[in-house]
């Protein structure tokens, strides 16, 4: 089965109409479309439904796995390396937040190659003669979305790696039972942690937050904090890392002071910049 047909019975099972029907419809569409050249008011409406209607196609065939699938063999096909890891497949099914951060960047890359690709260069034919016959649109949008998956992905997953770092820099129990020495008070790790001003906003956290946060610093890996909550590691390390964003925006605005062993020099500078 090529590319496309196998995109175009992924997409035929979330769209109730029959595909010819949809074709035709898309035809008419286009001719319409071209008499403003794909510009205006009329081709931004069409675009905005275009993208409206395609987010629960794409967060379907993330969550099932379907898209990734369909994309690796793509890139496959065209001989480009693409893996997506198994840790990350099961964040993409599990995290919605996720599942909606790598689709908003997909998106807003592919509708602009495929305004210039299908409908300027022509490249979308509702007359396409293949062994399936032509394709819709959508199927057709949700390809070019799968041609934009790959560069999204990797930089995605580059993020997620520096976030990592960065959380075992700050949320690293062991640092800071070697921070006792060099702050200006004394006392136990967890009391140097849970300060008044840093209570307040770990308070301000959704009950899984605080008990992952708390966890970490008793000291429990990401596989014994999801065991003990019934959560997955995935959504563990979203939690630690929506956390440490509120922790820098609060140092940022010198709420809170982080020392320095436990955060990277961007933050350093902020908070030199702050004072």
């Amino acid at each position: 089965m090529s590319d496309t047909n196998a995109i175009a019975e992924a997409v035929d099972g979330f769209l109730p109409d029959p595909r010819r029907l949809r074709i035709q419809r898309d035809a008419a569409l286009v001719a319409d479309l071209a008499l403003g050249g794909f510009e205006g008011r009329e081709y931004e409406v069409f675009e905005d439904r275009l993208i409206r209607d395609s987010m629960p196609i794409l967060r379907g065939m993330l969550r099932s796995g379907t898209f990734i699938t369909l994309a690796t063999q793509k890139f496959e096909k065209a001989g480009i390396p693409f893996f997506v890891s198994r840790e990350n497949k099961q964040l993409l099914h599990s995290s919605d937040a996720e599942r909606d951060d790598i689709i908003i960047d997909v998106l807003m890359i592919a509708r602009v190659a495929f305004r210039t690709k299908a409908l300027v260069g022509g490249g979308w034919n509702p007359e396409f003669g293949g062994s399936k016959g032509p394709c819709c649109l959508m199927t057709y949008f949700i390809g070019r979305c799968m041609w934009e998956f790959r560069r999204v992905y990797l930089r995605w997953a580059r993020e997620r790696e520096r976030i990592a770092r960065v959380e075992a820099s700050l949320l690293d129990p062991e640092v800071f039972f070697r921070l006792l020495t060099a702050l200006p008070h004394h006392g136990e790790p967890e009391t140097i942690l849970f300060s008044t001003a840093l209570m307040d906003l770990l308070d301000a956290q959704p009950a899984e937050t605080r008990a992952v946060v708390r966890l970490t610093c008793e000291g429990y890996g990401d596989g014994e904090i999801a065991e003990r909550l019934k959560s997955k590691i995935g959504a563990v390390r979203t939690r630690r890392y929506r956390f440490r964003r509120v922790l820098y925006q609060a140092a940022s605005e010198r709420k809170i002071w982080i020392p320095a062993q436990l955060h990277v020099n961007g933050v350093r500078e902020q908070q030199r910049s702050a004072v």
